[in-house]
């Protein structure tokens, strides 16, 4: 029990999300399924505490100096990493980007670049999902198979 938390955890945090959620879960014996399942959900969970961040407290915060160039920072890298695509692509580009299983992409930026190109709400939900579920069945099945070749 305390392991598929740990995996839950961890795909709710920045500095892994699903990506090293799945792989935590897997390699301590968790059902794969469970882990797949567990890990998602907790994923997915994200976009609506940030965009209720974003919406109600961002706004608060950015009185502060120290939050408000780090807000500034993130932005331009979220407009930076994801714009073009995004402008030029809109649902299937955050799609698309939400589901590289590459670090500096995911729902964390994923919402951010949401918010600041002003994607309807649902859309950008679905999209956030649809791509989370693409990169964790990417993460799913490539820890898999790199579990069964080193057993």
């Amino acid at each position: 029990m305390q392991d598929i938390l740990i995996a839950m955890l961890w795909s709710i945090s920045p500095f892994g999300e699903a990506k090293v959620g799945i792989p935590y879960g897997l390699s301590h014996g968790i059902n794969m399924y469970l882990v797949f399942a567990a890990c998602f959900a907790a994923n997915v969970m994200v976009f609506p505490l940030m965009f209720f961040f974003l919406e109600h407290i961002n706004k608060y915060l950015l009185r502060l100096t120290f939050y408000k160039k780090s807000a500034i920072y993130v932005a331009r890298k979220a407009k930076n990493g994801s714009g073009e695509k995004i402008k030029k692509y809109g649902f299937w580009g955050l799609i698309f980007f939400v589901m590289l299983p590459v670090p500096g992409t995911g729902v964390y930026a994923g919402s951010i670049a949401s918010y600041l190109f002003k994607i309807e709400r649902k859309k950008a939900f679905l999209a956030n999902t649809i791509g989370i579920f693409i990169s964790s069945l990417i993460i799913w099945f490539t820890a898999l198979l790199t579990m069964n070749a080193m057993s």
